[in-house]
């Protein structure tokens, strides 16, 4: 149970996460195009309208950026249409990668990341090149400060709950992908603080790379996240918790 928390918990250690906040706000701006785009543009009918909005507000982005993301993804901007894609590869020493972006061209996605595989040693591959390796699962994103462990895990106990990886302050609440809204609004109800809840990828097996491989690989996914086109990264990294305070 390591790898997704522990990644989100180093990046905030690290100050990693909202370090720029041009990009972030971008990130962001598509992340409520998308949401508005699956459903309905008023936030308070479309849960993740409302969640993406709340984030926005958050990072202080402000109210015209996201009135004007809401209209685009409700088609209403006459701006390029923003898409979903997934891209799958080989990061330094075989580290296997999912990559979720959100995009209005292609191809210079495409291009973008294929560049920054090969600078880091790695090869951007075909649909299915590493999927094989990873379950399609949920994943809700909360707030475990205050919880034990052990309260954490007794919380989560829901329909539909798989698993949860414990961190502070982001633990990660794995869910079967079908019942990821059902298990989202049941820890709500039970007072969790729900930051995200999206669906994603999570590694069968994992590596444990030291030292040099290991600096290697969050170089590589530290570079593949700070993309602008890239929503989400997914690996089969594995961090150890000695590895984990001597990166803090």
């Amino acid at each position: 149970m390591s790898g997704h928390s522990k990644w989100h918990n180093i990046k905030l250690r690290k100050g990693k996460v909202d370090a720029q906040r041009g990009a972030r706000f971008t990130k962001l701006s598509k992340e409520i195009i998308l949401a508005a785009k699956s459903g309905s543009p008023d936030p308070e009918a479309n849960y993740r309208l409302k969640m993406a909005v709340e984030k926005a507000k958050e990072n202080n982005m402000p109210a015209d950026n996201i009135k004007r993301a809401i209209a685009r993804g409700a088609g209403g901007s006459g701006e390029k249409e923003i898409e979903e894609l997934r891209y799958e590869g080989y990061g330094p020493d075989g580290l296997a990668v999912v990559v979720d972006a959100a995009t209005d061209n292609r191809n210079r996605t495409a291009g973008e990341l294929r560049f920054l595989f090969m600078k880091n040693g790695g090869t951007l591959g075909e649909t299915g090149s590493v999927g094989w390796m990873f379950d399609a699962v949920g994943i809700v994103e909360v707030d475990a400060r205050g919880r034990s462990e052990d309260r954490l895990i007794e919380d989560a106990l829901v329909d539909g709950v798989i698993d949860l990886e414990y961190g502070e302050p982001v633990a990660a609440i794995y869910t079967e992908s079908a019942s990821l809204t059902s298990a989202r609004d049941a820890l709500r109800d039970r007072g969790f603080k729900i930051s995200a809840a999206y669906l994603g990828m999570r590694a069968k097996q994992r590596v444990s790379p030291q030292g040099p491989e290991l600096e290697a690989a969050l170089s590589f996914l530290d570079a593949i996240e700070e993309n602008d086109d890239v929503q989400r990264v997914f690996s089969n990294l594995d961090v150890s918790d000695a590895a984990m305070e001597a990166l803090a």
